[in-house]
């Protein structure tokens, strides 16, 4: 399929031949579509307290008014999956009776028509890691502006508020990977954050599974860090195998991941008025 004309604004017009395919096939059978979505950085924006995160005002309504429309909409995100829900308000609002929220990158599944989560047992290195991880920063100096945020499956270091936070957080990559590794974790990095968490689950292995459980006809997933790379390679690879699919980088303070993308927006409010004109177009 060719670039062909679309209804939307002119700044949504993807810069990749792929992407206005992906674009094109969204709009020709949106009924077939898998609109999935990262949400610190891309539903919210990034707050210097992870705890007060929340949507965007106007993510919900422009969700709301585009999941009729299309097969499906997921939220993939590094948080635990209740959390997501919570503090993007997305449980019990009308439109949203089929989202799908996968947290801890896949790991979890919380559906709005049980509106439960279902999550495996707590990978034993996790809560090890946990236990040592004050006693840790403390002993390599870099306790002062670090902090240390609970994910259940998962436990991150947060770098935000020290005095060089890019410093710190360069300074920690090497420590944490060696910790990780000696209680079978694995270290994802973030915008000025370091998770530890079990391996085997990233945000490609998630929505690679649920555009084959779905059944999708195209895809279309917007993440805003180093984290939501792996959704990146899903979708290219979907594409090899006759999925077309468009990439959205919401914001471009991550190089790496605004280079790949097809479409780069203007961080949380772009998603939101990209999610407004889907539903509108």
């Amino acid at each position: 399929m060719g670039s062909q004309p679309h209804p939307l604004p002119s700044d949504f017009t993807p810069v990749t031949q792929a992407g206005r395919d992906g674009l094109a096939a969204l709009l020709a059978a949106p009924e077939r579509a898998v609109v999935a979505l990262d949400f610190d950085g891309t539903l919210a924006e990034i707050v210097p307290d992870p705890e007060q995160s929340r949507a965007h005002p106007g993510a919900v309504p422009a969700l709301s008014a585009l999941a009729p429309r299309v097969g499906s909409v997921a939220v993939i995100t590094g948080r635990p999956a209740g959390v997501a829900v919570r503090y993007g308000g997305f449980a019990g609002v009308p439109g949203l009776e089929h989202l799908v929220v996968l947290g801890h990158y896949g790991a979890e599944r919380w559906d709005a028509v049980s509106g439960t989560v279902h999550a495996p047992a707590p990978h034993p290195g996790v809560q090890a890691a946990r236990a040592e991880l004050p006693g840790f920063l403390d002993g390599i100096g870099a306790w002062r502006g670090s902090w240390i945020e609970e994910k259940g499956q998962a436990v991150a270091v947060h770098t935000r508020r020290a005095a060089d936070p890019q410093a710190a957080f360069e300074a920690l990559r090497a420590p944490l990977a060696e910790l990780a590794a000696r209680h079978g974790l694995i270290v994802e990095p973030g915008r000025l954050v370091l998770e530890l968490r079990p391996p085997g689950m990233d945000k490609g292995l998630a929505l690679a599974e649920y555009v084959r459980e779905v059944d999708a006809g195209c895809v279309l997933y917007a993440g805003d860090d180093l984290g939501d790379m792996a959704a990146f390679s899903a979708v290219e690879k979907l594409r090899t195998e006759g999925v077309p699919g468009l990439l959205v980088c919401s914001g471009s303070e991550v190089r790496e991941l605004a280079e790949r993308a097809d479409l780069v927006v203007e961080g949380p409010v772009g998603v939101v008025r990209l999610l407004a004109a889907l539903a509108s177009g």
